[in-house]
């Protein structure tokens, strides 16, 4: 990763593994503006940012379809919480359809945080989770609770079909609560998690398809869509340009 950013990345307590994937900090240590393109990843992220221009604030972003350059401002410093698909229904008890490609400003006293937060990472964390804890409900509906174990586990592998027989909902139905609650079908929110799971790979140098792609035309049509570049120069990355936090940690 550049030297001029600073990444950070907690797994959460196993009691929020179903909501939360992870806690992140990035941080733009240099004195000039970065200009980046985050890639679609799939989650709901909650950040709690300020910069050396702009004072602290809260956001919440709903799920990303296409690449969106983005200028990090110089001193940048962001914790986020990024959040798996039930936490629209089980933490926040409200759809996000309307945020699809769009983030919202919250209040700056959401959730009970404030600048000061911005201190302690790890404090950050702790905070965060003891918030989310008390959000939880004592029951989720086992038929969603199965088919986001699915989804996640094997990375948007299995059709609409599958996903539908294993988890005894249809394929109507699953796709009215995925429009409903988070702006798109159960098959566009797959693509984009094979798309984030093929950046593995390319990490690794490997710029021909998976099992989940059916050829290298395929391929490259979905990896142009979702980076809005060739395989190729995505993974040259130049000057780390390309970013997608959920796959910073692995470098």
């Amino acid at each position: 990763m550049h030297n001029d950013l600073d990444f950070k990345l907690i797994k959460p307590d196993e009691s929020l593994a179903d909501f939360v994937e992870s806690f992140w900090l990035l941080y733009n240590q240099s004195d000039g503006d970065k200009e980046i393109v985050v890639l679609p990843d799939g989650r709901i992220d909650l950040t709690f940012s300020q910069s050396a221009t702009e004072p602290f604030h809260i956001t919440r972003s709903g799920l990303e379809t296409y690449p969106e350059q983005v200028m990090l401002k110089a001193k940048t410093l962001m914790f986020a919480i990024s959040f798996k698909l039930p936490a629209a229904e089980y933490v926040f008890h409200n759809s996000i359809s309307n945020l699809l490609n769009y983030a919202e400003h919250l209040p700056d006293d959401f959730w009970n945080f404030n600048i000061t937060d911005l201190q302690s990472f790890e404090l950050f964390c702790k905070k965060a989770t003891l918030k989310i804890q008390s959000l939880l409900p004592k029951e989720t509906d086992n038929r969603k609770q199965k088919l986001f174990h699915l989804i996640y586990s094997l990375k948007g592998l299995l059709t609409v079909k599958e996903l539908s027989e294993s988890v005894y909902w249809s394929s109507r139905q699953i796709n009215r609560y995925f429009n409903q609650q988070f702006g798109l079908s159960l098959k566009a929110y797959c693509n984009i998690l094979r798309f984030r799971a093929s950046l593995e790979h390319l990490a690794q140098g490997k710029l021909f398809p998976e099992s989940h792609f059916t050829d290298q035309s395929h391929f490259i049509k979905e990896i142009k869509k979702f980076s809005g570049v060739l395989p190729k120069d995505l993974l040259k990355n130049k000057n780390d340009r390309f970013i997608q936090f959920s796959a910073l940690a692995a470098k």
